[in-house]
């Protein structure tokens, strides 16, 4: 006798029961979920989008956007390098605010440049 595929849930040793329980996780999924939305939006669009830079199967980009789950280390990756708010996000959780501050130095250190190589070229 074989079990069937599906209906039956056993508790594993870390006592999941098959319900959604969410792991006390410090935050991290509701912080990241938040910071996509102010970087995206809550729309198709913004899912389609992380799902492109990340390579994940939409419905688990929607599961991050409602805040149901987090993404996994090599997503969260390719999601920081792709928005400042989620980099922003992340660093802030991890108590490195100072590392966005040089970031955005660097940032506008590049914007002074161009915009001075802008004037120098209209000068000519």
């Amino acid at each position: 006798m074989s079990f069937p595929k599906k209906g039956k849930v056993f508790p594993g040793e870390n006592g999941w029961s098959g319900k959604e329980e969410q792991p006390a996780n410090g935050g991290f999924v509701e912080e990241i979920a938040a910071a996509l939305k102010r970087s995206l939006g809550d729309s198709r669009a913004g899912v389609k989008t992380v799902a492109a830079w990340t390579g994940a199967n939409e419905k688990t980009v929607k599961n991050w956007f409602s805040g149901t789950y987090g993404p996994s280390g090599a997503h969260l990756i390719a999601l920081v390098r792709h928005s400042e708010e989620v980099l922003s996000t992340f660093l802030a959780m991890a108590g490195r605010e100072d590392l966005m501050v040089a970031i955005k130095l660097a940032a506008a250190e590049q914007a002074v440049e161009e915009l001075l190589a802008a004037v120098r070229h209209l000068t000519r």
